[in-house]
Parts: structure tokens; sequence; C-alpha cells
């Protein structure tokens, strides 16, 4: 019997489409990274019967990355990454070991395997990362025996999964490639303007309040677009314009406003010239009326772009929260593949079927049914992407069950495609001349006759507009008034998201995927923030970026690169460019332009003094210097860091926590005041050197390290002389006593998140250096306070293990700790306690019975 490895993207499509070929009739187990299931049954393949496996992939299973030193900042000339520094390929998630996974368990053995990746380039690109994990371990084949197959497919219904079954296909390598590339091409470009622009700003400004300045060959022509709006709103200047108003009363008691044909004038003593004139007529004569049938074409079937500004713009849903949301919908079989540019559906698409599924929702079923009785509407012809069908609901779904955002993104959705195969809208529109003295004016009305996908989309309707009167041709009318509005033109508002992901798709930057990730990118950065309506008002930082590109370089901010670029890789992916040729010409291309921006970062950086504060004026006093003993200035906003303005230094600083003098002590290497950082939620704090964490003073230490991992041998504040024993969570960590934190002593590991509490209300704890003969642990010496002493008779005083001595055994408590795996999507890490979920664990006593080591004295609270 052959074996069959099926791969999926994500565990819950693993299950979908196994649920659907094996018709219910599986077993399942957990794998071996407690992530992703295996779905075995058997049935035939090929015409053979067979034993299949099917599991999953968390997205892609290999990244991109530098090797060695070319990943350190400090040693590396950020030029050379567009040629010198090496590439290869690592594991995105190390901690979810699916390589592991996949060739030691799974793969091995199996005779073929069916790629279920989703159906889109970076699909194909993860198909042969999974190849390369599985092929060295798959059984041989035989002769020309085929053993690699891709399965196509838009929707998780029983329809598509078997169709996709019993039509496999191969991957597609150029595809592939073109991922590679645009992966390749991002993390060149991006490391090296990033890493130049922030340590060159860094180094100089103390508000700029963003820990990186990155730069994208996305992001920035995305941001570019935000800053060009800000630009035209700051440079309007209002004009005033005059409007004739007039109305006339061709019934009694009604009146109608008429529009002047001329709509505005700009000059005050024209426009009173025209009132004159007109004043002087005492009716209005009609010199027309004309009646004529329209159409409001019903929408086109729903691509990514417009699901994303419809969800922006009519849900308030930001494109990657609402791209996350139909990736979820997808998963779980309620609408098809939420990642497309067509708008067009195959002439063989079930679309009657798909309407079937929606009879019984009491919201539209009465349409629907009417539908399916009188006949349904071929939708519109639209764009053929030759990717994947539109975005179309294919199973019914109720307020209840799905709830929430996922209700509303679905209810669209669904409302969107009853909309494409309803009927068009259709209204009758008069239009009725009028002239007044030799002024011409109109009004128009508009009465619907047959509402068609209206009905469905009721925001779409006809505005309700009153009836005109019956009027013919030489009729005169009473004139009941005329006027002369001043008014002034508006600047324009904001891009709200909406606008910016059409600008984004008209210019060709970024793909239907990749768009809200740009868009996220920019928020993040803090170069723009989301006002209400979802409008993106861009940054002082933001602005100044822009302009400063547009100073030095306009191309590094305008489309028209990426745009070239975008088709090149498509090119790639359609087998009519070379990968390595459209590769080295475009890093060609920026190359040449890193050095003629850093050459130029003058003209940005005369626009950055204008708008930020520079270092030695930023933050306040804090620490000593240890080299010329003068306090340096703490500087808040990200990145925090520590600044010496007399020796124009500047020190980095652990992120995401509190900072404050400690003490008063200073380290014995260098002089520096040291500095206490606390994680405030965590509870989690230690000493540093502000010198030591940026140049490491032994060679096993590495930068960003703080006095818990400094292995100086005797300062006080050492690993060495306050370490007490191994991490019972990580391999590599050690429990440090923080001897801040009396009364509530506490121990916290040095890698991880695991916090140890003992002995409240001591009066002091010391670690000794002597160590416990059963688990090798130091000791500690803890003197209690007397009205609170656990200790017989009048005793203060102990010394003993942690972990093994009886009297402090009921003293000591597990507070927190961080899973040393986190898993996604609930799956359980090494050492998970049962049920405990989310790794994080409840407190709990630590009461082993004399353990031989330190880690059995620990397990039970993680059994």
């Amino acid at each position: 019997m052959r074996t069959v490895l099926m791969v999926a993207e994500k565990p819950s499509l693993a299950q979908s489409i196994a649920k659907i070929l094996s018709r219910g009739n599986m077993s399942s187990r957990k794998g071996l990274n407690g992530v992703c299931s295996v779905h075995e049954y058997t049935g035939s393949f090929m015409g053979q019967s067979a034993h299949f496996k099917m599991t999953s992939v968390c997205g892609h299973v290999m990244t991109l990355d530098f090797i060695g030193k070319y990943n350190s900042w400090d040693k590396v000339d950020p030029a050379e990454l567009f040629s010198k520094a090496p590439t290869e390929k690592k594991e995105a998630n190390p901690k979810l070991t699916v390589v592991k996974f996949l060739q030691v368990v799974e793969g091995r053995g199996c005779d073929c395997i069916v790629l279920w990746l989703d159906c889109d380039k970076e699909g194909e690109n993860i198909c042969f990362e999974v190849l390369d994990a599985v092929l060295p371990v798959m059984n041989k084949p035989r002769g020309t025996e085929r053993t690699i197959y891709r399965a196509k497919f838009s929707s998780i219904t029983d329809t598509d999964i078997c169709n996709a079954m019993n039509h496999l296909g191969e991957p597609n390598r150029n595809e592939a490639l073109s991922v590679d590339a645009r992966q390749e091409l991002d993390l060149r470009i991006g490391c090296a303007f990033t890493r130049f622009q922030t340590k060159y700003f860094h180094g100089k400004y103390g508000n700029l309040d963003s820990s990186l300045i990155s730069f994208g060959p996305c992001q920035t022509p995305t941001l570019g677009f935000c800053v060009e709006r800000h630009d035209k709103i700051q440079s309007f200047k209002p004009e005033t314009y005059w409007v004739l108003q007039a109305k006339v009363n061709p019934e009694k008691e009604s009146s109608l406003t008429l529009d002047w044909d001329r709509v505005r004038v700009f000059d005050r003593e024209v426009a009173q010239m025209f009132l004159n004139i007109t004043k002087m007529a005492k009716e209005a004569m009609v010199e027309s009326v004309s009646k004529k049938e329209k159409v409001k074409q019903r929408p086109l079937a729903l691509n990514t772009v417009e699901m994303l500004r419809v969800a922006s713009a009519a849900l308030g849903m930001g494109p990657q929260h609402a791209m996350q949301i139909a990736e979820r919908l997808y998963t779980q079989g309620y609408i098809s593949y939420p990642r497309t540019e067509t708008t067009h559906y195959p002439e063989n698409f079930d679309l009657k079927g798909c309407l079937r599924q929606q009879a019984n929702n009491p919201y539209w079923a009465e349409t629907v049914k009417a539908l399916l009785s009188e006949g349904i509407n071929r939708p519109r012809k639209g764009h053929d992407a030759g990717d994947h069908p539109p975005i179309t609901p294919m199973r019914a779904a109720t307020e209840a069950e799905l709830g929430g955002d996922s209700w509303r993104l679905y209810e669209y959705i669904t409302r969107h495609f009853i909309a494409t195969v309803s009927a068009d809208c259709k209204y009758l529109q008069t239009t009725i001349a009028f002239s007044i003295g030799p002024e011409r004016f109109t009004c128009v009305g508009k009465v619907v006759t047959s509402p068609g996908f209206t009905e469905i989309m009721p925001w779409h309707s006809i505005p309700l507009e009153e009836s005109l009167p019956h009027c013919e041709k030489g009729d005169l009318v009473p004139i009941g008034e005329i006027k002369l509005l001043e008014k002034q033109t508006s600047p324009p508002d904001y891009l709200t998201e909406a606008e910016l992901i059409t600008l984004m798709e008209k210019h060709g930057i970024g793909t239907d995927a990749s768009i809200p990730v740009h868009i996220n990118n920019i928020c993040q950065r803090n170069y723009v923030i989301v006002e209400s309506g979802r409008r993106l008002k861009p940054t002082n930082l933001g602005i100044v970026l822009v302009h400063g590109y547009y100073k030095i370089d306009a191309e590094l901010v305008l489309p028209t690169i990426r745009s070239a670029v975008e088709k090149q890789l498509n090119l790639i992916a359609l087998g009519k460019a070379n990968y390595h040729q459209v590769l080295e010409h475009t890093l060609d291309i920026f190359k040449r332009k890193f050095h003629y921006f850093v050459d130029s970062i003058a003209g940005m950086d005369e626009l950055m003094e204008v708008s930020f504060s520079p270092l030695a004026a930023t933050g306040k006093p804090l620490s000593r210097c240890g080299k010329c003993h003068r306090f340096m200035k703490y500087i808040q906003a990200k990145p925090s860091r520590l600044h010496c303005s007399h020796c124009d230094d500047t020190y980095s600083l652990p992120q995401n926590g509190t900072i404050k003098l400690y003490k008063e002590l200073r380290c014995p290497l260098d002089d520096f005041e040291l500095v206490l950082w606390s994680s405030g939620s965590r509870g989690k704090s230690y000493p540093l050197c502000p010198y030591c964490y940026n140049h490491p003073p032994f060679r096993d230490m590495k930068k960003g390290m703080g006095c818990n991992e400094c292995t100086h041998p005797t300062c006080q504040h050492s690993l060495n002389m306050l370490g007490i024993g191994q991490c019972v969570e990580c391999e590599n960590g050690v429990l440090v006593l923080d001897s801040t934190s009396g009364p509530k002593w506490k121990m916290a590991c040095n890698k991880c998140n695991v916090i140890v509490h003992f002995f409240e209300n001591a009066h002091k704890v010391r670690v000794s250096p002597e160590t416990c003969d059963l688990c090798e642990a130091a000791l500690v010496d803890v003197d209690f306070n007397k009205a609170k002493s656990p200790l017989p008779g009048d005793e203060t005083q102990h010394s003993g293990c942690v972990f093994c001595d009886p009297v402090f055994q009921d003293l000591v408590e597990l507070k927190h700790a961080a899973m040393r795996h986190p898993m996604h999507r609930g799956g359980q890490g090494k050492r998970q306690g049962r049920g405990r979920g989310k790794g994080r664990r409840p407190g709990g006593r630590l009461n082993p019975k004399k353990p031989k080591d330190k880690m059995a004295a620990l397990a039970a609270y993680f059994v």
C-alpha cells in the first residue's frame, strides 16, 4: 500500500480537507510540534490503494535572512547588503520545528506528496519549501513514476476539494521564483536604507518617537500618497465664488429650486450683473422637458481590493483586520479564497448552487427565492486575472453563528454576490430646462421603476427626490426668489484607507495580499495615524521623511520604480523573465540610489533639524557617565536610550519597560552608574551597566545583557554572585536573586519569564558561595523578621537550598512563567500544564519530596 503525504497551509485547512476527502472516516493525532495535527485514512490514489496522511504547515516554512555577522547593525556597512552579504533560508518559526516535523516523522518513507497550499504565488513558494524538507526522506520513485502533485482549489467545499483531488497538477516553479525575488529585493533594499537612516537619525535626535526609521520599496510610496494629500491640504488657498439660485412656483404652495447652468463664477461684479439681469424677469419659461430611462448597473463580482475598500469605508475595519477575518471565513468554509484580482466568473461556475445556500437566511431569503424562481441574471463581464474566482459565499451562516466583525464582513460579501446576479436598477429621469431672462436653469427628478439589485444593497438605491410637477414646453412659471450665494472652495480631506487602496492598485504598489501589510506598517511605524472615518493623517516624522526623499531622490518615494519592479516580478512568474537578471538589475539600480542617498543625507537632515530636537536637548538627567562623570540624559521616546552630550555617546537600553537609577551604585569595570530596568506588568527587573550593555566586557557575553547575565567573578550584582540555579522552564536560563525585590523577595530567570517568589517579609536574603549537595543550586542565607519568622522558637536566621531544604519548601512559589515553546492556535509547549492554556500557569506551591536535582524539584508544578 502506498503512503501519500498531503500538506495544507494551516492546521484548520488540513482538518477540513481531510474530513471532506475521507468522508469523515479518519483518525487524528497531534504532530511532533503540538500544533500541526495529522489526519489519517485509507482510500484510493491513482488507481491504487493508499494510506493518506493529511497535515499542514503554519504559513511559510522558511524565511530569508542574512548569515552571521551581516545581521549585526554595528559590524557591517549597510552598502554591503546589496551584493556582498550572503543570504540563507532559515526556519520562519524555529519554535514550531516544522522542518523536523515534516522530515523526521511524517515525510519519511512516503511514496507521494500532494500539496494543498493556498493557490497564489505565496502558496506556490511554500510548496517548494515543503518539498525541500520532504523530498530527501521520501521513498525514491521507480523509474519515471510521478511523486509530486499540486491541488488547485478556490474554496473549502465538497465539490471544489473533490474536483481538485481528481485533477491534480504540478507546482509552479516560476511563480515560486517570483516570490523569492521579491523577498530578496525587499530584504536587501529595506535593510540597507533602514539601518543607515535609523542609526544616523537616532544618533542625532531624541524625540523621533519611532524605534525604527524604516524604508520599504512598497511601504515608502504608500506613505508618499498620504503625504502628497497632506501637502495639497496645507498649500490649499480657498477662493470665493458666487452661485445664482432661483426658486419657481409652478403650483400653489410648492416651490422648485433650480440649478444654474453656469454653475458658479469667481467674479463678484459679474455675478451681480447676472443677478440684476435675472431679477428683471417676472416669470420663468419652460424651454424643454425631457424624460429618459436610465440604468444603474449591478456591481462587478467582488475581488480583494474592492472588499478591502468597502471594509474600510463602510464597515470601519482596517485592511489588515478585514483580511484576517476574510481568511478565517475562508478556512471555515464560509467564503471562497479571499485573495483574488478577478471580477469575472468562469462560465461553468455554479452560481445557482451558491445562491441556493442563502435561501433560508431571514435577511435576504425573499430576494433569493424570487431570483431562483424568476431566473438569475448572468454577472457582468469583469476582469479575468487568471487566478481565482471572485470572492463568493460558499456556505450559509447566521449572525449568531459568526457574530461581530466576522458576520458584518460575511453579510457584505453575501449581499454583494446576490447583487451581481440581480437585475440592474432602472429609473426614469426627468429634466426640465428653464430660462429666466438670458440665463438658463435646470432641475432634475428621478423615479425608480425597477429597484433591481438595490433591494439587496439599499445603500446604492437612488436618492428619494420630490416628483417634478407636470410642465410643457413654453409654460410660464412664476418666480419665487432669485438670490446670489457666496461660497468658498474647500480643501481636499486626508486620504481614507479606501482611497489609498485605490491609489496603490492603480499604481501597482503591492499585491492584493500585501496592500494591507504596507498600510499597517506605516501606521505601526508612527508615520501616519488613523483618524475618524479611517482617514490617514501623516505624522511629523512621516512628512519629514517623504519631503527628505523628494529632496534627495524623488524616485525613492514615487510609485514608478516599484511599479516597474512588480511588472518584472510578474514576468518571472509567467516564465518570461530571468530570475537572476531581474534581481541583479534591480539591486544595481537601488545600490546606486543608496550611495547617492548616503552622500546627500544632509538634505534630509536639514528638514529633521527644523522638526526634531537634538539628543543633547532631549530627555532628563538620570545617571552619570563613566568617562566624564557628568549626568547622561534618559530619552524615553522610542527607542529609549541614554545620551551623554559631553562625550557625544549614546547607549541603547532594554525596551518596553521602565528605567530608573539603581541606588547610585557603579559598575566596577567602567565606573558607569547602574540603572534598573523593570518590566512592569510581568514584575521582572534587573540592574544593568549602560556601557557593558552596549559593549560586552567578556567573551561569553553578548550585546544587550544586563548584570543578571554578567560573568564578572566578584561584582556584587553579577550572575556569579546572585545566581541560584538552573531555570526549570528553559535550557540555558539561570534563576537570579532580585536583590531589589524585598520584602516580597523573588528570583527571576535571566533568559525567560519564569519568576519564583519566596521568603515574603524576610528581612534579608543573600546568596551563599556554598552549594546544595543534592541539586548543586547555591544556598541562600535568610534573615526573617522576628514577628513573622517560620522558624521554631526564637530563631530568625536560616541557611539552606531553596529547592531541597524542608524549612524553605512551603515558602517558595512559582508565580509566573512563559512557555518555552509558545505555540500558535493554542498548541501545547514543552512541560505545559494540562488544561492551563495560553502558556501561563497560575501560582502554585513547590513542595517536592527531597528530589535528587532541582529540575525534579520543580517538575511537580508542571505535571
